[in-house]
């Protein structure tokens, strides 16, 4: 009898009570998984780049893609957590990013002027995902995912402006 009061009590203890209805919860935590793909995705395609990248204006997109991916690597952790944080698995392999990105991945390895467009879409890509969230976030209450979003969503069109102005 105390084992399946125990039980009770450790269920009772692990709910999800965040003060965010569950489906609201869990629609916010699959827009994250979005989110994500994308990012992990994008992080993939900038660093490769950042290695393949070649002509007059090696060093400049050599140095600003690792900058690029790094900012990238370190907001994967952010992101998952958020979506572990909401009572969600964060979705980790190739697989499960390929279902739910929205990135093209590349095949070839194009010219320098042809690696910006594609960070420029693969960036504004990414802020589009995070727009689409953002209502649903608010509609749960939940400024924590609207903070990050806001934050994601700033360094996008930030950087999509920067590789924009490249290719001016």
């Amino acid at each position: 009898m105390k084992k399946v009061a125990r039980i009770k009590e450790v269920k009772k203890h692990s709910a999800i009570e965040l003060g965010i209805p569950d489906k609201q919860r869990k629609n916010i935590a699959s827009g994250l998984s979005m989110v994500l793909a994308d990012s992990y995705m994008l992080y993939i395609k900038t660093h490769n780049f950042h290695w393949n990248v070649e002509g007059p204006m090696f060093s400049t997109l050599h140095n600003l893609f690792m900058v690029q991916y790094t900012e990238l690597w370190n907001s994967l952790d952010l992101i998952a957590e958020r979506i572990r944080a909401l009572g969600e698995y964060a979705p980790g392999t190739y697989k499960q990013f390929a279902k739910l990105t929205s990135i093209e991945e590349s095949d070839k390895i194009p010219k320098a002027d042809h690696m910006i467009l594609e960070l420029l879409k693969g960036h504004e890509t990414v802020a589009q995902t995070v727009r689409r969230l953002f209502p649903i976030a608010e509609d749960g209450e939940d400024q924590a995912t609207m903070d990050l979003l806001t934050q994601r969503l700033q360094l996008h069109e930030k950087t999509a402006w920067m590789l924009r102005s490249l290719l001016s």
